[in-house]
């Protein structure tokens, strides 16, 4: 998802796992003994408004695991850790978990560079690790398997959308770093198949406050619709000064990242209202299903601010991992994975509709929803698009025939 790439604090970390993950293998359990996942999540520091509803996900799918009877006849237990928005504590703390507490699976990161820190390392161990945020796309490894949605499973429906919605000139925001530039790739490329024309694109640092010459970018450029990815606290505060400026009359404005951490609770009613989100989940979802998830976390948590989408990634993660260990008749590591890789993979009905893991690029198919912001600062969904693939990362990375692939694809890549 957000925040640049922290790529030295896991090439640091290499030197302390090159013998110790040699000495650790596969932790064998005897019959009956619990099986230890490990979770760290961003519950201190300025990504806990994610961290802290990630966390209690984990905890309330472990819960009912346990209560339909474990995996593999086993309990479940989690070590977990707090990498207090911090990319160094999770490559720390993804050490820790592995050599120390010796997990058997990690649930683990909301950052592009969190994830990045902590793929080397999985990767020596050969335990699974699940990235459970939207994020850029294009992740091909054994050992890494994504919840989130990516941003062609996003882009691909937005951007017709908003073409059919608004016209078809299209002006982009984003931050400038990997999420923002290959994000933008994607736009153009689907603004090209369905017609549009992209007509500027502005890439902002993340400490940005004064947007006043973006605006004026857009105002001289005249789009019909921008998207919009700002990032973080300071970010937001784009979509204040857009409102401002009496542009969300004229120009349509939709993201792929809006209300994913109920960014909508924090603008103004003003600024959010009409705003478009294509996410994997929203809170409003009327099905029963969800109203069942909602009511299990209300019991559990409490209704203070609506579930986000990044939580319901973590938790219709841990139940993709229960289902593949229960699959596979065992916790351990490298049955896991096979199971995820056998035959139509490993599904489950998720409180954001039906989501399965595909066998060979480990990333999943599922439902992408728009939402229009209110002025109630909730969303109304208005249109479904049921079990859309993740068609680029099915195209470029097939971990079944080479298993031995650790590549970051991007638009424009192929096998």
């Amino acid at each position: 998802m957000h925040t640049p790439s922290s790529r030295p604090f896991a090439r640091l970390a290499g030197l302390f796992l090159a013998a110790g993950l040699a000495a650790f293998g596969t932790h064998a359990f005897a019959a009956g003994e619990p099986v230890r996942i490990g979770a760290i999540f961003d519950k201190t520091g300025g990504l806990n408004i994610y961290g802290i509803q990630q966390s209690r996900a984990l905890r309330l799918a472990v819960d009912e695991i346990n209560a339909a009877g474990g995996v593999a006849g086993a309990r479940v237990e989690v070590a977990e850790a707090d990498a207090q928005s911090e990319d160094a504590k999770y490559t720390q703390y993804t050490t820790t978990l592995i050599l120390k507490d010796k997990v058997q699976a990690l649930f683990a990161g909301l950052t592009s560079s969190s994830r990045e820190a902590i793929r080397p390392i999985v990767r020596r161990s050969k335990i699974p690790y699940f990235y459970s945020s939207l994020y850029e796309g294009g992740a091909c490894d054994r050992q890494t398997f994504v919840t989130g949605a990516t941003a062609s499973q996003q882009l691909s429906v937005l951007v017709k959308w908003a073409i059919k919605k608004y016209g078809p000139k299209v002006y982009i925001m984003a931050p400038d770093y990997n999420f923002g530039t290959i994000s933008a790739q994607w736009v153009r490329l689907y603004a090209k198949e369905f017609g549009g024309e992209v007509v500027g694109a502005d890439f902002l640092p993340l400490t940005l406050t004064d947007y006043s010459p973006t605006i004026n970018k857009i105002q001289q450029a005249k789009p019909d619709f921008v998207v919009a990815l700002p990032v973080g606290a300071n970010q937001t505060g784009f979509l204040e000064q857009m409102a401002a400026a009496g542009l969300k009359s004229r120009v349509g404005v939709v993201s792929t990242n809006y209300g994913g951490g109920n960014q909508q609770v924090v603008v103004s009613p003003q600024a959010g209202e009409g705003i478009v989100a294509a996410l994997e989940y929203f809170a409003w979802l009327d099905t029963p299903r969800n109203k069942a998830f909602k009511a299990s976390w209300e019991k559990a948590y409490g209704n203070k601010e609506p579930v986000t989408a990044v939580a319901v990634d973590v938790y219709n993660a841990v139940h993709l991992w229960a289902k593949a260990a229960n699959k596979a008749k065992s916790a351990e590591p490298a049955k896991v994975i096979q199971a995820f890789e056998e035959g139509e993979g490993v599904a489950f009905d998720s409180p954001a509709g039906p989501v399965s893991m595909q066998p060979k690029s480990h990333h999943v198919r599922q439902n992408i929803y728009i939402g229009v912001g209110t002025k109630t600062q909730s969303f109304d969904i208005v249109e479904t698009y049921a079990s859309v693939a993740p068609k680029f990362e099915d195209q470029v990375c097939d971990l079944v025939a080479k298993p031995q692939t650790a590549q970051h694809f991007t638009p424009g890549a192929s096998n």
